[in-house]
């Protein structure tokens, strides 16, 4: 038997998900290791082989392929507990790292204070060298010079340098040059620079991914080394992948090169999985949450394809690589509930992890967190928390939930508790307002799929609150972005700054442009194993109005680019435009500017047999040999407690109707349904809930296929 496996580093849990060859599914999970990710990573492996029954050395030896999405870059950059970094610049530009964009985020807010530049003041040295704007050298790189900037280095200790000039984009000449010579004086020291980073326009975006990537290099250069070599004694001969924050993966050589490409890693395979099951479905367009112990994420996928994102900011630091377009903010089950300084209750974005955890993990948290109020209103069982692995403490839950929140807040304990589910939701459902309707989604359009280990607890109500009639838990919720790594293909993103007026395009260069990008992915890829055939292309061009500020990123057809189909595109431009803004200046006339021409490589991969298999039995209407017992639960469109059914989801793999309101518990995950809410199962134990005044026959999946 072989086997792939999936593993996603949480902040409380470390996921995994094999697939054998013949479409077996395993689904695990076991407790992060904060201290190194990578003891949870090889603890969480020996556990399957034990879950197995199966030698740990033959196990190993019989995993065909890992893909690992890490937190290990976004967590450095949260902490800010990164390598000790300089950056190499060209004069007279030193504090454009710490001067940004020049704009104030909170413009009114007369107590804003700056981000603090990874790279402090005095590390931030200047070499005498000028490339103009057409890319012609104006001053040369004296090498002399270079000597005492490696001496400054030196006597600093420094352990990571980023190396970004004004206008390399346009030639690499003096990068390649400072970059090189740095290297050679310094063989311990992180060297990184833009070119190999980022070679496009505007150079705060430029100089800032830059610093980030020489910032987290050194972290995540050790975490793989040390993963690698953990892997390697147990002799693991597989391939091992890592998950991009574009969604595709990639190998450990080039993570360790560009490890700003797995800033939103974890995350990243959200989306993935979800386009997955949303096909199964019928449908193009969903929403994905996903909401773990510590962070609740939310993306779109729209026409089949996740939303692309190529700006975004981590802890305010700008990282301007293309990721996909996912919103993550501090709600998850470990989500703190305080109370502000105006007697409001507030829940997040501080999170109890996975140590100490809530109150009820007994393992001295003291903080009431989110899942103490879940124990509380009865939508988990103390005793079934993870199939029973771990027992959760509702006494002492309920005793510091009353002392630290219910008596400053002059409320009941249960009215707490209600409050804490309230507002937790009311935060997790603007999150998906800001991932849809501010990107000019309107969300009662989509699918949403709901995945985390606490999710479906709470996605009854962020759907309400939304106006979403329908979603769906799929059977593989509490792992899912360990799933989604299994489906993920090998992809690189390449760009060129090329600035002019549509009228004033040169063909050939432009087709020259993509050409070379097209060139450097084969050549990417074939080290990676993928052949030319298996090699798909999505070239995208940032477009705006000439005398605009913002461009807007436009993906068009291969076909296009290589007839020169400029006509089709214009018309695509003012219709996206439209989408986006409201508007358009087509009747106006107004001429089209390009500012940067980007390519997408994907690598076509194997993809594990399918997991999700369609159930074609007829359905059946009575559950009742899965039901476990009744159970007082707090109901939202009662405010008030109730005796609702319990059923055992893990029994539930033909097709059955479920009637709100009911718990249906798993091994792993909780489904609560309201009183407005029906569920029909039938795809491989996945879920499908929905408002039953929308949706009064149930959802027929064939008539929607």
């Amino acid at each position: 038997m072989k086997y792939k496996l999936g593993v996603d580093i949480g902040g409380t849990f470390t996921d995994f998900f094999l697939v054998s060859d013949a479409g077996d599914t395993v689904m695990h999970k076991t407790l992060s290791t904060p201290e190194d990710s990578s003891i949870g990573f090889i603890t969480g492996m020996k556990e399957l082989a034990e879950k197995l029954s199966i030698d740990e050395n033959e196990f190993i030896q019989s995993i065909e392929a890992i893909v690992h999405g890490t937190t290990i870059a976004t967590n450095t950059l949260l902490t800010l507990q990164g390598a000790k970094t300089a950056l190499i610049t060209t004069k007279g530009l030193r504090d454009a790292l710490e001067m940004r964009r020049g704009i104030r985020e909170e413009q009114y807010n007369n107590h804003y204070q700056n981000v603090t530049p990874l790279v402090p003041r005095y590390l931030r040295l200047t070499v005498n060298e000028r490339i103009d704007a057409d890319g012609n050298i104006v001053t040369p790189v004296i090498e002399s010079e270079l000597e005492g900037i490696v001496e400054k280095l030196k006597s600093e200790s420094v352990e990571s340098v980023a190396v970004c000039f004004m206008n390399s984009y346009l030639n690499v000449t003096h990068e390649k040059q400072v970059t090189e010579y740095l290297r050679n004086k310094l063989k311990d020291v992180y060297i990184t620079a833009s070119y190999e980073v980022l070679p496009s326009i505007r150079f705060y975006e430029r100089v800032s991914t830059t610093v980030v990537n020489a910032y987290i290099g050194v972290v995540v250069d050790k975490y793989i080394a040390s993963l690698l070599s953990k892997l390697d004694a147990l002799n693991f001969k597989g391939g091992f992948s890592i998950m991009q924050s574009n969604g595709g993966v990639v190998s450990p050589d080039i993570v360790r090169k560009i490890p700003a490409v797995t800033v939103l890693s974890g995350p990243a395979a959200a989306p993935i999985a979800g386009a997955f099951y949303a096909e199964m479905l019928g449908f193009d367009n969903c929403i994905t949450m996903d909401m773990g112990g510590t962070s609740f994420d939310a993306s779109m996928v729209v026409d089949g394809q996740c939303v692309t994102s190529t700006e975004g900011d981590i802890n305010r630091y700008r990282i301007a690589l293309p990721s996909l377009d996912i919103i993550t903010i501090g709600a998850g089950g470990g989500s703190i509930g305080w109370v502000d300084s105006g007697g409001l209750l507030q829940m997040g974005p501080q999170s109890a992890g996975a140590l100490p955890g809530p109150v009820c993990y007994d393992r001295n948290g003291e903080e009431p967190a989110c899942t103490d109020a879940d124990l509380i209103l009865g939508y988990l069982d103390p005793n079934f928390f993870a199939g029973g692995k771990y027992k959760l403490n509702k006494d002492k839950a309920t005793k510091e939930l009353e002392k630290k929140l219910a008596v400053p807040l002059g409320l009941s304990i249960m009215e707490t508790a209600a409050g804490m589910y309230r507002v937790i939701n009311m935060n997790m459902a603007q999150g998906v307002r800001q991932v849809s309707v501010e990107r000019g989604y309107d969300p009662r359009e989509f699918l949403m799929i709901v995945a985390g280990g606490a999710g479906p607890i709470h996605a009854g109500e962020i759907c309400r609150e939304l106006e979403i009639p329908m979603f769906v838990v799929p059977n593989v919720a509490p792992i899912f972005c360990a799933t989604g790594m299994l489906l993920g293909d090998l992809k690189h993103d390449y760009v060129r700054s090329y600035i002019t007026r549509f009228s004033d395009i040169d063909k050939t260069f432009f087709l020259n442009l993509y050409d070379e990008m097209k060139q450097e992915s084969f050549d990417t890829l074939s080290r990676e194993g993928i052949s030319n055939n298996q090699t798909e292309f999505i070239p995208t061009l940032d477009l705006r109005y000439v005398g605009q500020y913002h461009e807007v990123p436009l993906q068009v057809g291969m076909d296009d680019i290589f007839s020169f189909n400029l006509d089709k595109i214009k018309k695509e431009f003012h219709r996206e435009h439209n989408r986006q803004f409201g508007y358009s200046l087509e009747e106006e006339g107004t001429e089209l500017e390009i500012i940067n021409v980007r390519l997408r490589a994907i690598g076509v991969t194997d993809k594990p047999n399918s997991f999700a298999k369609m159930d074609e039995s007829d359905p059946l209407k009575n559950p009742d040999f899965a039901f476990k017992c009744q159970r007082n639960v707090y109901i939202p469109e009662l405010n008030d407690f109730k005796e609702i059914p319990v059923f055992d989801g893990d029994k539930l793999t033909g097709k059955y109707t479920i009637e709100g309101p009911a718990i249906i518990e798993q091994i792993n995950t909780t489904i609560f349904l309201g009183e407005t809410y029906d569920c029909d199962t039938g795809i491989g134990g996945s879920f499908i809930v929905y408002n039953k005044n929308k949706y009064p026959d149930g959802f027929d999946i064939t008539k929607n296929n």
